[in-house]
């Protein structure tokens, strides 16, 4: 056979090997459909379908025989499958959480290290309370209505006092004991009353005592003694012994509830006097312990960091010192250690005015160790731009303060980190504040 027979029928036989791979392509695309070879693509991929589709039927089976075994629905086995779901997600929840409190409780131990405990802090503060009031619980806020009891007063009884009186010719002291009170009238809103007692000498003033406060009774048994040393017997004579009654209120002025005068030439001083008296109401600010006015302000401490915050809030009804019936007053806050003085911060002047607003913070630092041996003495004084600024009257708080003071910064301690405020009534300044 001649060489180009032999070529020719060759090509001939790649023609129809070409023609017979072109009518399987046209085969297969005619089997599967044109729209699913076209998103098919590949040979691969078909075949990853085919397989896909042998495993579900697999699970199908599986399933199917686990159903029949056990007897559970589909439904139950959807569910129990959803519960256990849920408990792994909760064990997990619970782990991560654990380790988020550990690494807190570290990092706060790591922090705290060498810090004041609280509970230390707030054992001082009731130490202080347990000098001033054994059983005092923290007031609340009561809402009252002044204007309605000191209407009643004139109509209602203000109650009794019962006290007693001893005077030593040797040692010329008036020992005044303050026993109890009988039938108080209510000024809280619960029907009762927080009531003390201030004693006093008139005309001086010059020394007063407190009784602690007994909370919510209208018959508050006091059983406390005071002495006033130093008071000879012709003195005496002279002197008025005053005995006055008062509602206590943390973030209000204390309603004066009456009080009880008791003229010392008419008794006799040579016997011990122990006797029942009626309350009788005030009348104008003769009797009035407050004709300096009074001064509400919060303290905060906080031992971690020993920062005591004072903020000066308002001053209500203070004493008229210029010419016009008014003053300029400001309020001097000054931080005190055994008669020095180690800081001095003022407020803002308001200018003529008796009832200024002021609402200034101020920050001390005070370490915890010396909380216990510094004073805090709050003056309000009236500017005088040509002449010397006069103070007004004063409130000392801290180390060997008494009454509501001693009352005030032992909340204080007893609540750190928390901003204590309250209404205190402003006393005579001593000669060395007249200075600025």
């Amino acid at each position: 056979m001649p060489p180009f027979t032999k070529e020719a029928n060759a090509s001939k036989s790649r023609n129809e090997e070409t023609q017979s791979s072109i009518v399987a392509t046209d085969a297969e695309v005619s089997f599967f459909g044109t729209d699913s070879y076209e998103k098919s693509g590949t040979t691969e991929e078909i075949i990853s379908k085919s397989t896909e589709k042998t495993v579900e039927n697999e699970i199908l089976k599986l399933k199917n025989s686990f159903i029949e075994e056990t007897g559970i629905p589909p439904w139950g086995l959807v569910a129990i499958l959803i519960v256990v779901g849920v408990i792994v997600l909760g064990i997990c929840f619970c782990c991560i959480r654990r380790c988020c409190r550990k690494r807190r409780s570290k990092d706060g131990k790591k922090g705290l290290k060498g810090a004041v405990d609280l509970k230390s802090v707030q054992l001082l503060g009731s130490t202080y309370k347990d000098k001033v009031q054994p059983d005092m619980e923290e007031l609340t806020d009561n809402a009252e209505e002044p204007d309605e009891a000191e209407s009643k007063q004139s109509e209602v009884k203000l109650g009794k006092l019962q006290y007693k009186l001893e005077y030593d010719f040797n040692s010329n002291s008036l020992a005044v004991t303050v026993i109890q009170a009988e039938e108080l009238p209510a000024l809280d809103m619960g029907g009762t009353s927080d009531p003390y007692v201030k004693v006093y000498l008139l005309p001086d003033k010059k020394k007063k005592f407190e009784t602690k406060v007994h909370r919510k009774t209208l018959n508050p048994i006091f059983n406390e003694t005071f002495t006033f040393k130093g008071v000879p017997y012709a003195d005496a004579m002279n002197k008025t012994l005053v005995f006055a009654i008062f509602d206590f209120d943390r973030f209000s002025k204390h309603d004066q509830i009456g009080e009880v005068k008791v003229p010392l030439c008419q008794i006799d001083l040579a016997q011990t006097i122990e006797e029942w008296r009626e309350l009788q109401s005030v009348e104008g600010e003769g009797g009035q312990d407050n004709k300096l006015g009074d001064i509400c302000f919060s303290l905060r401490y906080v031992p971690t960091a020993g920062k005591l915050t004072v903020v000066i809030l308002e001053a209500k009804n203070l004493k008229k010192m210029d010419v016009g019936g008014l003053s300029d007053p400001y309020v001097k806050i000054a931080l005190m250690q055994n008669g020095k003085r180690l800081k001095k911060k003022k407020t803002s002047i308001k200018k003529c005015t008796l009832n200024p607003y002021y609402n200034e913070s101020f920050t001390f630092e005070v370490p915890f160790e010396q909380i216990q041996k510094v004073q805090l003495v709050v003056t309000v004084v009236d500017y005088d731009r040509i002449g010397t600024s006069e103070p007004i009257g004063k409130v000392v708080l801290g180390y060997n303060a008494s009454g509501t003071e001693l009352r005030h910064w032992s909340d204080m301690l007893a609540s750190p980190r928390r901003p204590i405020a309250q209404w205190h009534t402003l006393k005579d300044p001593e000669d060395g504040d007249k200075k600025d």
